[in-house]
Protein backbone atom coordinates (compact mmCIF):
# COMPACT_ATOMS: atom_id res chain seq x y z
CA UNK A 1 0.00 0.00 0.00
CA UNK A 2 2.73 2.37 0.70
CA UNK A 3 4.41 1.81 -2.59
CA UNK A 4 0.74 2.77 -4.11
CA UNK A 5 0.17 5.99 -1.82
CA UNK A 6 3.41 7.27 -2.77
CA UNK A 7 3.27 6.63 -6.46
CA UNK A 8 -0.03 8.28 -6.49
CA UNK A 9 1.22 11.43 -4.41
CA UNK A 10 4.26 12.16 -7.21
CA UNK A 11 1.98 11.42 -9.85
CA UNK A 12 -0.55 14.05 -8.68
CA UNK A 13 2.56 16.06 -8.30
CA UNK A 14 3.63 16.01 -11.52
CA UNK A 15 0.12 15.88 -13.28
CA UNK A 16 -0.91 19.05 -11.14
CA UNK A 17 2.30 20.91 -11.90
CA UNK A 18 1.55 20.40 -15.53
CA UNK A 19 -2.03 21.73 -15.27
CA UNK A 20 -1.39 25.16 -13.24
CA UNK A 21 2.24 25.89 -14.65
CA UNK A 22 0.71 28.26 -17.17
CA UNK A 23 -0.43 30.40 -14.29
CA UNK A 24 2.79 30.77 -12.88
CA UNK A 25 2.25 28.76 -9.86
CA UNK A 26 4.64 25.97 -9.42
CA UNK A 27 4.04 22.27 -7.64
CA UNK A 28 6.62 20.14 -5.93
CA UNK A 29 6.32 17.34 -3.48
CA UNK A 30 9.15 16.99 -0.59
CA UNK A 31 9.69 13.32 0.15
CA UNK A 32 12.95 12.96 2.70
CA UNK A 33 13.25 9.49 4.00
CA UNK A 34 14.23 8.59 7.08
CA UNK A 35 14.82 12.06 8.85
CA UNK A 36 16.79 12.28 12.47
CA UNK A 37 13.78 12.91 15.16
CA UNK A 38 12.54 11.68 18.55
CA UNK A 39 11.34 8.41 16.88
CA UNK A 40 14.87 7.28 15.60
CA UNK A 41 16.74 5.22 18.06
CA UNK A 42 20.25 4.80 18.27
CA UNK A 43 20.04 1.35 16.82
CA UNK A 44 17.89 2.64 13.82
CA UNK A 45 19.93 5.17 13.23
CA UNK A 46 23.17 3.21 13.36
CA UNK A 47 21.80 0.83 10.58
CA UNK A 48 20.79 3.66 8.34
CA UNK A 49 23.50 6.09 8.66
CA UNK A 50 26.10 3.49 5.95
CA UNK A 51 23.36 4.33 3.43
CA UNK A 52 23.39 7.60 3.25
CA UNK A 53 26.35 9.02 0.83
CA UNK A 54 26.53 12.82 2.71
CA UNK A 55 27.77 10.74 5.60
CA UNK A 56 24.77 11.53 7.66
CA UNK A 57 21.26 11.63 8.30
CA UNK A 58 18.94 14.26 7.49
CA UNK A 59 17.86 16.60 10.42
CA UNK A 60 13.99 18.51 10.32
CA UNK A 61 15.71 21.44 9.52
CA UNK A 62 17.23 20.63 6.29
CA UNK A 63 13.37 19.60 5.31
CA UNK A 64 12.33 23.14 6.89
CA UNK A 65 15.04 24.51 4.85
CA UNK A 66 13.99 22.97 1.81
CA UNK A 67 10.38 23.78 1.75
CA UNK A 68 11.09 27.42 2.34
CA UNK A 69 13.15 27.18 -0.48
CA UNK A 70 10.42 26.15 -2.54
CA UNK A 71 7.94 28.40 -1.39
CA UNK A 72 10.25 31.24 -1.95
CA UNK A 73 10.66 33.39 -5.41
CA UNK A 74 14.03 31.65 -5.91
CA UNK A 75 12.54 28.69 -6.90
CA UNK A 76 10.18 29.80 -9.01
CA UNK A 77 11.57 27.87 -11.94
CA UNK A 78 11.17 24.47 -10.18
CA UNK A 79 8.00 22.46 -10.79
CA UNK A 80 6.92 18.93 -10.79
Amino acid sequence: MKGFIKSSYFGITRSLSVEVAHLGITVNAINPGPTDSAWMNEEIRNHLLPKFPMGRIGQPEDVANLAAFLASEDAKWITG
